[in-house]
């Protein structure tokens, strides 16, 4: 029997060991001291999977792990966290990705990543019949992960679309490359293109965030939300452009912040709501992302996040 989930995730999954901010950057030889070391799920699909478990969306996620210690400890992770397992797969002859996070106080923060498993993640991992019975297909990390090829990843967003799914599309770009051909393929079947506004300039060479959207839009896709962090983000949609503010909350680690507001987007398409409403979930759980160490610690429960929408208006203006 084919089991039946809200949002299929698929994608980038990684071992995170990140650190709580320290004062500076070790010197070489020097030890400085952080309140916490913390081993936990990191990675597009992972992250958003997890996200939307803590709300109370049904999730499953599409990927592949080392057959490894590293593995093993996701594997279980994902799982206490109530998301389905079931077609994770294990790559027995590479180790589990994994990321050294390195926060610093006043700085953005370092990486250090081994790619492992991810490398074998291909677009016919992900099983169709889970995709017919989806609400939401979402493949988080394209452009970063080089099995994934449009010609065969078409197919499986058009079949979830025929199903009636909503497809969601994220990207990761390590630097400076040639990512148009890999796009322009692949966005006329996404319904919502989420890219951050970094993103957005190294694949289009443009720096404004609003000509970015418009330009994804003309490529294909249905809806672009261009992310800015602390700035906000723009939307571009069939008969609608907004501008939308962020949500001023304390910061401590920006890691999965813009994996959170993806969940909440994700979290306001299957409630029905329109393009604004989605913004204001979308910010609101990207904000509680960035008040903890680590992609999904801080990130709300849903009544933690009913409460919030109710206190917090979210300035977001038509354009």
């Amino acid at each position: 029997m084919t089991v039946s989930t809200d949002v299929l995730c698929a994608g980038i999954i990684v071992a995170d060991h990140i650190s709580s901010p320290i004062s500076h950057l070790p010197a070489p030889g020097e030890l400085v001291l952080a309140d916490q070391l913390l081993l936990t799920i990191g990675g597009c699909a992972a992250n958003v999977a997890i996200d939307l478990a803590k709300l109370g969306v049904s999730a499953a996620v599409v990927g592949r792990v080392g057959e490894d210690v590293f593995g093993r400890v996701v594997a279980d992770m994902l799982r206490q966290r109530h998301v389905d397992v079931s077609a994770l797969q294990i790559s027995p002859d590479v180790e589990t990705s994994q990321t050294l996070i390195i926060n610093v106080v006043g700085q953005d923060r370092r990486f250090i990543h081994t790619f492992g498993a991810n490398s074998a993640f291909r677009a016919g991992d992900i099983p169709l019949p889970r995709v017919a019975n989806c609400r939401v297909l979402y493949l988080g990390g394209y452009l970063l992960m080089g099995g994934v090829q449009a010609d065969e990843l078409v197919p499986v967003f058009a079949a979830a679309r025929q199903a009636g799914a909503k497809t969601v599309l994220d990207v990761v770009t390590p630097g400076r490359a040639d990512y148009l051909p890999r796009l322009e393929k692949i966005l006329p079947y996404v319904d919502v293109f989420l890219p951050n506004d970094l993103e957005a300039e190294l694949i289009l060479g443009e720096k404004d965030p609003l000509r970015q959207a418009e330009r994804f839009q003309q490529l294909g896709a249905r809806t672009v939300i261009i992310t800015m962090g602390d700035r906000g983000s723009f939307l571009v949609g069939p008969g609608v452009r907004l501008r939308a503010e962020s949500y001023r909350v304390p910061f401590v680690d920006g890691t999965g912040g813009g994996d959170a507001f993806a969940a909440g987007y994700i979290d306001g398409l299957l409630r029905g709501q329109d393009e604004a409403e989605c913004l204001r979930i979308g910010s609101a759980v990207g904000a509680s992302c960035v008040r903890a160490v680590g992609t999904t610690t801080g990130v709300f429960t849903r009544p933690e996040l009913e409460a919030f929408l109710r206190h917090n208006p979210l300035r977001i203006e038509r354009i």
